[in-house]
């Protein structure tokens, strides 16, 4: 079933989609399913949920990992950050390798890695080996999700394609949503390492339908594989990210960080220069020219520099500080994460109707508003004080995460449709590498400095809270050091006092992320629905 090709119309399967992959009806009478749209984002739909199922019950699971495996606050930023950081610097790659030998074979090895790497962190019983393989899980997440988004831009018409990044999100919701349920249940009746094991089953089924009932799409004709902007590009990104990951035990001002923060940016700049010179680029400096797509990608970029940050620390103070276990936990989360599911779709349709301009800062201003309500917690608060930040949150990122994605992926050309997607998906997880990061070091910088203060004022003996200095890692988790045989009273204060001291770098850690959130919202808008191709031609979708 193929619509006309004329000007202004599109062909479901693709211009770009190989030979014998023709779309056919749902039903079942024609030339065959593979390609159909429906078909199609079922296949891409469980692909991503591996990934959103992988980042809440990650969150539910830290705690225990720690414990079972001797683990310090930075071996828990390094099991988020080191996925992190390989996803961040490969997802431009990976889209641009997809665009160039088929977004369906990159997509495919994407899932089968993903699901293989995830058997593996359950297995590997060592913290390093978990840090290892979480890193591999992200390499072949950078092949899974610029892709996803390339295959949609590249099956679906112009009308739908608002609709299709929304069930796409959606889908992303649900395994989001379910997350911390999920978790919470493997945590608390099997082990921390069944909950990456859930991931097999996911991954097998999207290999199946992805094998039998994608469409193979890639540029009709690619020109040289650009090494030079690969090389600068992956460099300069892992000198910033690996520069912001360490600064919070280095320190900003130590000279190793200075230095991989100066290398990161001089090499990122350089690239910028080389492509602007290459025939044949990794990622086009003529995207940028387009003002959606730049300030799409910053208004991503901080936006889950606010969520992603926020979520890792706000999880150790329900656990930590509360005392919940995890099933608790994912309960009180659900709020945040389950609205998801009704925020993307949301997006898409408010996206198709008014554009990125008014959805991108309306979501983006309610998380904002939400982080500003979370800075009343105490260690005492009741769950009056989280369920509507955590509503707020889930709905403005949920808008955000779809029209973001039309304002980036629809305003670029066809052919650059996976780079786009990687664009896309490189500003999202650098986020969350700076939010866990850089709001992680300013969170453990300022339990640091008001330990000492915290425990005195609750009763602590000056030379015990003094000494009490050395713990800050572990305070900085939302925990408590303990003393077998103390009297009661003392270790209550100790309790109180590192309390206090959490809380307060959860403050100043939550209100850097809610500026971040409405600068995003400023810039949201200037975005602007698909502008027209060179030439004067509407983009063509």
């Amino acid at each position: 079933m193929t619509l006309s090709t004329a000007p202004g119309s599109v062909d479901l399967a693709g211009p770009t989609s190989s030979p014998g992959d023709e779309p056919g009806r749902l039903g079942g009478r024609g030339p065959g399913r593979r390609g159909h749209p429906a078909w199609t984002l079922v296949a891409v739909a469980l692909g991503v949920m591996m990934v959103g199922l992988d980042g809440t019950v990650v969150s539910i699971a830290n705690p225990y990992i720690a414990r079972s495996l001797h683990g310090s606050l930075a071996d828990l930023q390094w099991v988020t950050n080191a996925y992190l950081l390989v996803l961040a610097v490969l997802l431009i790659p990976m889209g641009y390798l997809g665009d160039r030998f088929g977004r369906k074979t990159v997509f495919l090895v994407g899932v089968a890695g993903f699901a293989l790497m995830s058997l593996s962190v359950g297995l590997v019983g060592s913290m390093a080996g978990v840090i290892a393989f979480r890193a591999l899980q992200g390499a072949f997440g950078a092949m899974l999700m610029p892709n996803s988004l390339a295959i949609i831009r590249n099956t679906f018409p112009p009308e739908k394609l608002n609709s299709a990044v929304g069930i796409w999100g959606g889908a992303t919701a649900i395994s989001v949503a379910s997350g911390p349920i999920v978790g919470g249940l493997l945590v608390e009746h099997v082990s921390w390492e069944s909950v990456f094991y859930v991931n097999v089953p996911v991954g097998a089924l999207a290999l199946v339908i992805g094998m039998l009932l994608l469409a193979e799409s890639r540029v009709e004709r690619p020109g040289r594989f650009d090494v030079p902007g690969l090389g600068l590009l992956g460099a300069g990104l892992f000198g910033i990210v690996f520069g912001l990951i360490k600064a919070s035990t280095w320190g900003w001002g130590d000279a190793r960080t200075l230095a991989l923060l100066a290398g990161g940016v001089a090499l990122v700049g350089l690239f910028g220069v080389v492509e602007a010179r290459t025939a044949e680029p990794l990622l086009p400096m003529r995207l940028f020219r387009r003002r959606s797509i730049t300030f799409g990608t910053v208004t991503v970029l901080l936006g889950f520099f606010a969520m992603f940050g926020v979520l890792f620390f706000v999880t150790l103070y329900l656990q930590n500080v509360h005392g919940y276990d995890p099933v608790e936990a994912g309960v009180h989360m659900l709020p945040l994460t389950a609205v998801f599911v009704v925020a993307s779709p949301l997006g898409g349709v408010l996206n198709q109707r008014f554009g990125p301009k008014l959805v991108v800062p309306l979501g983006m201003a309610m998380v904002g508003v939400g982080l500003v309500l979370l800075l009343s917690l105490q260690p005492a608060s009741g769950y009056v004080h989280l369920w509507p930040s955590f509503v707020l949150v889930g709905m403005g990122v949920g808008m955000v995460i779809v029209a973001s994605s039309d304002a980036i992926v629809a305003n670029a050309p066809r052919d650059d449709a996976g780079v786009a997607g990687g664009l896309q998906s490189t500003a999202l997880q650098l986020g969350g590498v700076l939010g866990t990061s850089i709001l992680g070091s300013v969170l453990v910088t300022r339990v640091g400095s008001a330990l000492v203060g915290s425990l005195v004022g609750a009763g602590v003996p000056g030379a015990l809270a003094t000494r009490l200095h050395a713990t800050t890692e572990l305070v900085a988790q939302g925990a408590a050091p303990t003393f077998p045989g103390a009297p009661a009273r003392l270790q209550q204060a100790v309790v109180a006092g590192s309390h206090h001291a959490f809380m307060t770098g959860l403050h100043i850690a939550i209100l850097v992320a809610a500026v971040a959130a409405f600068v995003a919202a400023v810039l949201g808008l200037l975005l602007q629905r698909s502008e027209p191709s060179e030439g004067g031609r509407a983009v063509v979708l």
